[in-house]
């Protein structure tokens, strides 16, 4: 459409709207004579003044000033015109000054409510903006938060690899006993079934153990393995203290290697959490590594304990204490932060991966110095509250190794 025909209907559409509201106007006056000229049977001289006003305020309202003015000087003459005709000058002007207040009053009321519209129009509009910018904003935020939750996982693995490239020795020892063990246990059975007659019971026997060393070294190598994975988090309901016992599977031989007595206090019947269980087992991991590694050329009794109960609210609570050289007062505020460590080798990412996962999961981890001597490490973490029923926990016996 070009712009001359558009212009045209546009200025056609305001003509029959402008021709609506005064049609609008005489409307309510003329509704208001018929409704006066009902009333009349009852007596009620007075009863077109209030329709009158009725009529205009309508008009004013709905239509606008102008036809507000138009209804009120048509209501003003059919007053003092049709319905008493015959009084005099004074309420003639008594009516007259009531018509002109009234529509005045309706001016103020019709320009007061077109600023107030335009003002809703102007905020609405700002809001509306506002609006939009939020919703790209929380786009952003949401392509943001998934690429800080990738690179968190990403650096979460990279300490596991580092970690576990740090335990390569005792991992390799916990690898090696079973083996050894199976091996031993094939050259009995090749004795037994060597002599004369062949003893098949004690064969079987040694059999059966090394199947059972054989899983042993699969699982202590699936766990390894799965540690070293990159994969999405998986949150599963996650008894705490098979987290804990795996963890010591994996780390009893490097205690044993740095003279470090190994003590477990696990309780039973102890709530699952939900979380990812490589991540939560990471946490306890390098904890415990943090322990052993803060006891190293530490002089007396060089203990490490591992405890879990469950805490206020439902919560699972988890300690790790040792007896190292403990944190110094002035760097207890700074060993989560990124890039700090006490390590001549370290990286200072441990600890602030740690907080991290265990923030993620809805829970707290902290530090305060054990007595008598060391550190003591604490992380809690919500129950899962979709699975109501406890995960069994066998009664922990204490583990201890020199």
């Amino acid at each position: 459409m070009s712009d001359p025909a558009k212009a045209e209907r546009t200025a056609r559409w305001a003509l029959l709207a402008a021709g609506a509201r005064y049609g609008l106007a005489l409307l309510s006056v003329a509704a208001a004579f018929a409704l006066a000229q009902a009333f009349q049977h009852f007596h009620l001289p007075q009863a077109f003044t209030a329709f009158a006003l009725s009529a205009i305020a309508i008009a004013f309202w709905r239509a606008g000033v102008g036809p507000g003015i138009v209804a009120a000087l048509l209501a003003l003459l059919l007053r003092t015109s049709v319905f008493e005709p015959q009084v005099g000058a004074l309420s003639r002007a008594i009516y007259a000054v009531t018509f002109i207040v009234f529509a005045a009053l309706m001016v103020w009321v019709a320009r007061a409510r077109h600023d107030l519209e335009a003002r809703v129009a102007e905020r609405t509009k700002e809001l509306t903006a506002a609006n939009e910018e939020l919703k790209q904003k929380i786009a952003q935020l949401a392509v943001t938060s998934e690429r800080l939750r990738k690179t968190q996982s990403d650096l979460a693995r990279v300490n596991r690899i580092t970690t576990l490239g740090e335990l390569t020795a005792a991992l390799a020892h916990e690898v090696n006993q079973p083996i050894a063990s199976a091996v031993t246990n094939a050259q009995a059975s090749l004795r037994w079934l060597a002599g004369q007659p062949p003893n098949l019971d004690e064969a079987r026997a040694a059999v059966k153990r090394i199947v059972g060393d054989g899983t042993r070294a699969a699982n202590i190598v699936s766990r390894i393995r799965l540690l070293f994975s990159k994969g999405t988090t998986h949150r599963e309901s996650v008894d705490a203290n098979a987290v804990i016992r795996d963890t010591i599977d994996l780390l009893q031989g490097e205690a044993t290697r740095n003279g470090v007595l190994l003590r477990t206090d696990l309780a039973a019947k102890l709530p699952p959490v939900r979380g990812d269980r490589v991540q939560l087992q990471q946490v306890v991991m390098n904890l415990m590594v943090n322990a052993i590694d803060a006891m190293d050329g530490v002089d007396g009794n060089r203990e490490l304990s591992v405890r879990s109960q469950q805490g206020q609210d439902g919560q699972v609570s988890i300690s790790v204490l040792d007896t190292g050289a403990g944190i110094p007062a002035e760097k207890a505020n700074q060993i989560f932060e990124a890039f700090f460590t006490t390590k001549p080798q370290g990286v200072g990412m441990g600890l602030a991966v740690c907080r991290s996962i265990v923030q993620s999961h809805g829970g707290r981890l902290w530090a305060a110095p054990n007595s008598p001597r060391g550190a003591a490490f604490f992380l809690t973490l919500p129950a899962d509250q979709a699975d109501g029923a406890r995960v069994p926990s066998e009664v922990s016996v204490p583990v201890a190794s020199r």
